[in-house]
């Protein structure tokens, strides 16, 4: 860990300041591009004056939650965080979301009766998943990205660098999402080998290609050839196993040219 410019270094840290504070790092992290797009202050305010941030998390908690809308009343967030600290007060990003709120929304995140699938981790709403899919979606997609995952990437360095940070850590969520911070610049602390080995797999003579058996819709033999493909066919279930236990980090300014599925397009 480095000097910080500020005067947080921890997500406890973040937390324990007051709100015209925690303002300047907020500044830091959400790229100017992406408020100037959707009319939102330096402040976080609408053109009104209303407040779109939202922060949750305690002034004594090592965990919080970032959410930016798009305007007041927005059912789901323009940009999303969950950070926290590691047992080495390193920065673990646990999830983000980054949504075109103003494209089609797939009920991927919740049940027919309303109750929530946390991303279809625990349950499904395959209807809803079916859907998104055929528009072009990845899982856990409710909206359509904003492609802008370059310049969320370099704002969130220099998060972490006014932070006092070198490095920061995150957990992919599903095999997309290795995939594509693969490509910018991340390594691996855990998982490269299964990563590997997957690919291994879903390539000509591996595995999994006789398992694209056309059973599902996520299940078509053209997936193995695709990254969103491949993670939509393991979040159906083809490996016999959930996709968990990979962690990647980034070091700042040293791309890792790290890649497990070098032919894959989108």
């Amino acid at each position: 860990m480095t000097t910080g410019e500020g005067r947080a270094q921890t997500v406890a840290g973040l937390n324990a300041l007051p709100h015209a504070e925690r303002l300047e790092y907020m500044r830091v992290l959400v790229p100017p591009a992406l408020r100037e797009r959707f009319h939102i202050s330096s402040e976080f305010m609408d053109p009104a004056g209303r407040l779109l941030l939202h922060w949750t998390g305690k002034e004594n908690s090592n965990t919080v939650e970032i959410a930016l809308f798009h305007e007041v009343g927005a059912p789901d967030p323009l940009l999303y965080f969950h950070l926290t600290d590691t047992l080495n007060q390193q920065i673990h990003v646990l999830l983000t979301v980054l949504n075109d709120p103003q494209s089609p929304r797939f009920n991927v995140d919740k049940m027919p009766d309303g109750g929530r699938t946390h991303f279809g981790v625990f349950k499904r709403n395959v209807a809803a998943e079916v859907a998104a899919m055929q528009a072009g979606l990845a899982p856990g997609q409710i909206h359509k990205g904003l492609r802008a995952l370059t310049p969320l990437t370099e704002a969130f360095e220099a998060f972490v660098q006014r932070l006092g940070h070198s490095m920061y850590f995150v957990e992919p969520l599903f095999y997309h999402n290795a995939v594509i911070f693969e490509r910018n610049g991340f390594a691996y602390q855990q998982g490269l080998r299964w990563m590997l080995s997957l690919n291994t797999r879903f390539s000509p003579g591996g595995d999994l290609p006789p398992r694209l058996d056309g059973s599902t819709p996520f299940r078509m033999a053209e997936a193995a050839h695709s990254i969103r493909g491949r993670s939509w066919a393991i979040h159906d279930g083809i490996l016999g196993e959930p996709f968990t236990g990979v962690t990647m980090y980034k070091r700042i300014g040293q791309p890792a040219g790290i890649s497990t599925f070098p032919d894959g397009n989108w």
